[in-house]
């Protein structure tokens, strides 16, 4: 009897979504993951691509692949494109954490393939009942780090209707990306499933002053809770029942609080908001279950506050980004540069080649600065700029950096470019028109104008994108920018000035006449002053 060769092992991934366990069956061959149906598992989480990744299980082993994801697929915390998958390895689908594991067949059986959520995944827990002080305000209390819900108790009555709100929390995360509506939900939900509550409120904390904000309330009309208690459960990162007493709050006289509960939004040991019910008929309005409800609903809320400010600092991330590219690289390399920054593949470092400098500024700027004030310093150098950024833009030039009234432009980096010395000395050029036409332009409406000078210089440099995702930078460091800055400095009003270096590769375009200069440590260098284009 021969043999039939390998069998596939049997896997699953364990998944923690919304503070729930889920349990997913691989299958032999290809399993895809993804927000929407239709796909193996079904993770209906923001930040999960419809078609995220490909798990394909073969006799070999198991392989991993990104579908092109928005937010990409990470194996131990690196994003991959195609990699092999090993047990015990951590997997990051967009927000959501996996696990992969061998598995005997009789657990896959157990597991299902993720569609639905098995009663044994629920997280348990127990609330702590505290003995109540003289005063009786505070008469039961969980740690808000704990898991909180009962699985053995998740088959009927209330405790039914509790797991069908948290899994029904779950979806909606997935399904709506507005979190305003999201926590609407829960408080408009929270009301209807605690028998007690006839008020609720989600209040997040200000990033900036720290200030807890209404994000969410119901009923109607304005906002009503203990900002007190709010704060005591943030601080002490503890959900409690509270209860009337002689000794309240103003806000709990001025809104008639006579029991309440009030839970953190904890997210990775930062309190990020909290959400609160209250009653003002009835002392003993809530339960140690309503509690643990309320601290289960606290995690899922806290997930989505923190996703939502991860998708803002992506999308703050992504303008930034945006912005740098489309101002400081030529049209032909933009769209490169934009695809790979996204996709985390952008090359960071320098390398050493031939590049063009170009370095221009405005002449007597220290004197026009006196005349003007800063107010109209700035008018001119918003009038100025990028008008000369988009001339050297169109000529294939990258801004390396601005410098007070100086702008430093390069030319055949970050992709090599042949022509970039002839482009070099076209955009200078061009630079000393636009100038012209914005002056006479100024000058009619009684405007202050000014002049520029421009410097060019060739040879090899280091350059390339130094830094990393959060703060990165096109950066040139060579004699070339040197020397660039000498030729520009020794520039008149309205001149353009090239070294040898330049001026033989682009001698039989220009109309020049040689010259020299005088620089500082340098001493004199031989120059040619660029008069125009042969006809």
């Amino acid at each position: 009897m021969t043999d039939a060769g390998p069998r596939p092992a049997h896997y699953r991934l364990r998944a923690e979504v919304g503070g729930v366990t889920r349990s997913y069956a691989l299958r032999a061959g290809e399993n895809s993951v993804g927000s929407r149906a239709g796909n193996t598992i079904v993770l209906p989480v923001r930040g999960v691509s419809r078609r995220h990744a490909l798990l394909t299980v073969a006799p070999e082993g198991l392989t991993l692949e990104d579908l092109g994801s928005r937010n990409g697929t990470l194996v131990k915390g690196v994003r991959i494109r195609r990699t092999r998958l090993q047990p015990g390895d951590e997997v990051r689908v967009g927000p959501v954490s996996l696990r992969l594991e061998e598995a005997q067949h009789e657990d896959l059986a157990i597991a299902g393939t993720g569609g639905d959520l098995p009663a044994s995944g629920l997280p348990t827990g127990d609330a702590t009942a505290s003995r109540p002080d003289e005063s009786g305000e505070i008469v039961e209390t969980i740690d808000a780090d704990a898991p909180v819900f009962h699985a053995r108790e998740a088959t009927t009555g209330d405790s039914g209707r509790r797991l069908a709100l948290l899994c029904e929390l779950s979806l909606q995360f997935g399904a709506e990306a507005r979190v305003d509506a999201l926590l609407q939900t829960i408080v408009d939900r929270l009301i209807e499933v605690i028998p007690g509550a006839r008020r609720s409120a989600l209040l997040v904390k200000d990033r900036a002053t720290g200030r807890l904000l209404p994000k969410a309330w119901a009923p109607g009309g304005e906002p009503e809770v203990s900002l007190t208690s709010a704060r005591q459960a943030m601080d002490q990162r503890q959900a409690f029942v509270w209860r009337r007493s002689a000794d309240v709050t103003v806000s709990q006289t001025e809104y008639a609080i006579t029991s309440g509960m009030y839970a953190p939004l904890l997210w990775k040991g930062n309190a990020l908001g909290v959400v609160s019910v209250d009653n003002s008929e009835a002392c003993d309005s809530f339960t140690g279950e309503d509690l643990r409800l309320m601290t289960a609903v606290a995690q899922q809320a806290a997930m989505a506050v923190a996703n939502h400010h991860a998708q803002d600092e992506l999308q703050r991330h992504a303008e930034f980004t945006n912005r740098f590219f489309a101002s400081h690289f030529p049209r032909r390399a933009r769209e490169k540069l934009l695809r790979e920054a996204s996709e985390g593949t952008l090359l960071v470092g320098t390398r050493q080649s031939p590049i063009t400098v170009l370095i221009s500024d405005i002449r007597g700027f220290a004197e026009l600065t006196a005349r003007l004030g800063a107010r109209g310093t700035g008018d001119l150098l918003n009038e100025v700029f990028p008008r000369l950024v988009e001339v050297i833009l169109d000529h294939d030039g990258t801004i390396e950096r601005f410098a007070g009234d100086a702008i430093v432009a390069v030319f055949g980096s970050p992709e090599d470019d042949l022509q970039q010395h002839e482009k070099a000395v076209r955009a200078a050029l061009a630079m000393q028109a636009a100038m012209g036409e914005l002056n006479a332009a100024r000058a009619t409406r009684r405007k202050e104008t000014c002049e520029i000078g421009i410097g060019i210089d060739c040879g090899e440099v280091l350059h390339g994108f130094i830094g990393d995702a959060e703060r990165i930078q096109f950066a040139v460091i060579g004699d070339a920018a040197n020397r660039a800055s000498r030729y520009c400095d020794e520039a008149g009003a309205g001149e353009v000035l090239v070294s040898p270096e330049v001026h033989q590769r682009v001698f039989k375009l220009v109309q020049s006449k040689p010259t020299s200069i005088q620089a500082k440590h340098e001493g004199t260098l031989r120059a040619f002053r660029i008069e125009g284009i042969k006809r």
